[in-house]
């Protein structure tokens, strides 16, 4: 008995040896994939801030800021561009904040699993998935045609509609790696659900919940199709939310088309804006949350 004991542990010592060999090479096998992946997205990323940062550069000048649009040739700037499109997804994000958080708030905390939040699960998903194009054309049957003209409130409720779901499924998302603890916690020292989920739950998860705000504006920012079909464009300046308003977005479609050198460079020029404007607004809420933390 104890000669069948000795010669089957050099068998399964081999056996272990041999997959503490197999999980090395696996675990390598992984890192050198993720190494790779990761360099794969620096190299491509970089690749389109340098691009940017080349061709866009040479047009950031004082009249960019301080001039509208105008004819190619005349020296025009993108100011009622860049204003409009602070006006627009502004307001778009007031509009669809809001809403998206406390939609986000229901199903985590409320609604959980009945009917009424798969339902709005399910038109929140379709929503994110929606062709921005499509939410344009909805926008335009709905507040463009009936009114008989453009303008800049119908560009902001095409914007907010596609800023919503991100804002709900992060809110969501957020909510739920809360611990149940935290809850309780709450729950015991006598605070009302809504308390407990205001200034504990909404607290521990704000740095989530601004990044979803983040990646809303970002996507928001630049729109073009659906601001074609709500807000139009205008080469004047114009403050008007009421009438045909210009953005960066639709400025930089129709700069970039164009067979004017002075249009080119400022399309790039306005490229360049809006991914600063982004990178910009994402530095300061990261160091502002890290700031209210400590």
């Amino acid at each position: 008995m104890s000669a069948i004991q000795t010669s089957t542990r050099p068998g399964r010592a081999k056996k272990s040896a041999s997959r503490a060999v197999q999980r090395k090479i696996m675990d390598r096998l992984a890192t050198g994939m993720s190494w790779a992946a990761m360099l794969i997205v620096v190299f491509v990323l970089g690749s389109i801030i340098w691009t940017l940062l080349k061709n866009g550069l040479p047009g950031l000048t004082a009249s960019l800021f301080t001039k509208s649009m105008g004819a190619p040739g005349q020296d025009g700037g993108l100011a009622n561009a860049i204003m409009g499109s602070i006006l627009q997804t502004g307001l778009a994000i007031l509009l669809g904040a809001p809403a998206g958080l406390l939609t986000g708030i229901y199903l985590a905390e409320y609604g959980s699993e009945s009917a009424l939040a798969r339902a709005v699960r399910f038109v929140s998903d379709m929503l994110l998935s929606a062709p921005s194009i499509l939410i344009g054309l909805f926008v335009y049957m709905v507040l463009v045609a009936p009114l008989g003209h453009f303008s800049g409130y119908a560009g902001s409720v095409a914007l907010a509609i596609l800023a919503m779901p991100i804002m709900v499924r992060t809110t969501e998302d957020m909510l739920r790696l809360v611990p149940l603890s935290m809850r309780e916690a709450g729950i015991a020292l006598g605070a009302p659900k809504w308390r407990v989920i205001l200034f504990i739950c909404v607290r521990a998860a704000r740095g989530g919940i601004m990044t979803g705000v983040l990646l809303a504006i970002a996507r928001v920012a630049g729109e073009t199709a659906p601001l074609l079909f709500t807000s139009l464009g205008n080469s004047e300046w114009s403050l008007n939310m009421g009438r045909p308003m210009a953005s960066l977005p639709v400025a930089i479609y129709q700069y970039a088309g164009s067979a004017y050198q002075d249009w080119m460079q400022q399309a790039w020029t306005g490229a360049l804006l809006v991914t600063l404007g982004v990178l910009i607004i994402n530095i300061v809420v990261r160091v502002g949350i890290r700031g209210g933390r400590t």
